[in-house]
């Protein structure tokens, strides 16, 4: 990856080039997660969109499985099968949801977080060291620049799901 120099930073061109250089990073990171996450699912030997649908279900569970087909973007026949797989792995379970004992929730057992905490350790230890080098100042920026990010992937997912 290349840096650009700050200097001139008005410069149209020289925006262009940074904007481009941000989205060219923003790529290259999200090959790399993805990379990460498939090897993090191949150690688990569980399948790449069960451990997506777990992250889901640990980050806004306990859910519906119609929630989490919302969430993942799957159909509600993939989740059904994605929360089989789960459940026999001792990853999750599926419950009576004690508002309404029609309905059922879904939410991640914590018994083996600490397997899949293990080998997000050597991303999440380079994240720390990495993050020591900023001021909270660029921090707060780095995470406005990156939720701002991720809802404007968010709004083109919607749109093209909706297309």
């Amino acid at each position: 990856m290349s840096f650009i120099s700050s200097a001139d930073t008005d410069d149209p061109r020289h925006r262009r080039r940074l904007t481009t250089s941000v989205k060219d990073s923003l790529r290259a990171l999200s090959l790399q997660l993805t990379l990460l996450n498939h090897q993090v699912s191949t150690h688990l030997e569980i399948k790449d969109v069960d451990l997506d649908c777990l992250d889901l279900i640990g980050r806004f569970g306990p859910l519906s499985p119609t929630a989490l087909a919302r969430h993942a973007g799957l159909h509600p026949a993939t989740v059904t099968g994605v929360l089989d797989r789960l459940e026999r792995g001792g990853w999750a379970v599926r419950e009576r949801d004690t508002t309404d004992r029609r309905a059922v929730l879904v939410r991640a057992l914590p018994g083996r977080a600490a397997e899949v905490f293990g080998l997000y350790s050597g991303m999440a230890t380079s994240m720390d060291q990495i993050c020591a080098g900023y001021t909270g100042e660029q921090l707060e920026l780095l995470a406005g620049f990156l939720r701002d990010v991720t809802e404007a992937g968010q709004t083109a997912t919607d749109q093209l799901a909706e297309s």
